[in-house]
């Protein structure tokens, strides 16, 4: 038996990096997936919907159709989310040179938080309904102790983790587990372009002296939707080859 037989998953930002090979991976593992994401095409075995997660309208429509044509859902990966990188304010010369500009700040917040709580507030009653439910979350190892020059993205996956630890406490009860995945340094399509002096010093920076894999953050998620980890809730599961404590 496959580990997650007759389950009925929605991986969100599922077109590409990690929630492609989440959706492959639980694919694999016998759910029926549906990939959600702005733009894109389906990972092999999962199903794709054009979903802007920031728009409860578009994600309730979305819910709708899963549980028509369902029945149920069991697992919400929330992973979709974006990066845009500045300093506080930047000081060069002795004059102010930059600052973090309101609209990217916004838009991560929008994205990374405002996302992740819209979804799980769709899927949550019908998770409440059934008895049964994971909700998995994707934060950061930046999340839990920083970043220079990426306060919005700290500030957002920081953020995730306290949404999973409190709606572990309001939706354990209901037989729904939350739970928060925090990668390291991951080979997504945007990473590998980046110049090799910099892979390097991140190879140097992780104990185990390589890149994370998507399939890394994958197999995390494909445990905490498991039944394995039935009695795994609140948590925030650092996949980052030890960087922390590397650093």
């Amino acid at each position: 038996m496959k580990r997650l037989d007759g389950r009925i998953a929605i991986v969100t930002g599922g077109a590409k990096g990690i929630g492609a090979e989440t959706a492959r991976t639980f694919a694999a593992e016998g759910a029926t997936v549906i990939a959600w994401d702005i733009a894109g095409e389906p990972a092999p075995g999962a199903l794709f919907r054009h979903v802007d997660v920031t728009d409860a309208a578009d994600v309730g429509r979305a819910v709708d159709e899963a549980l028509a044509a369902h029945g149920r859902i069991d697992i919400l990966v929330n992973n979709a989310g974006i990066v845009r990188d500045a300093q506080l304010v930047k000081w060069k010369d002795g004059a102010l040179a930059g600052q973090l500009p309101d609209a990217d700040l916004d838009m991560v917040l929008n994205v990374n938080v405002k996302g992740i709580a819209t979804c799980a507030r769709a899927v949550a009653p019908c998770m409440i309904r059934q008895g049964y439910g994971r909700i998995l979350n994707a934060s950061s190892v930046v999340g839990l102790y920083g970043n220079f020059g990426q306060t919005s993205y700290v500030a957002s996956k920081a953020a995730v983790i306290g949404m999973t630890r409190v709606w572990a406490r309001e939706l354990g009860p209901r037989g729904i587990t939350v739970n928060a995945v925090a990668p390291g340094f991951i080979g997504t399509e945007i990473l590998r372009s980046m110049p090799e002096p910099i892979l390097r010093g991140m190879v140097e920076r992780t104990p185990v002296r390589r890149i994370g894999e998507t399939r890394d953050i994958a197999l995390a998620y494909l445990y905490l939707a498991s039944d394995e980890a039935s009695f795994v809730n609140g948590a925030v599961l650092s996949v980052d080859g030890g960087l922390v404590i590397g650093t």
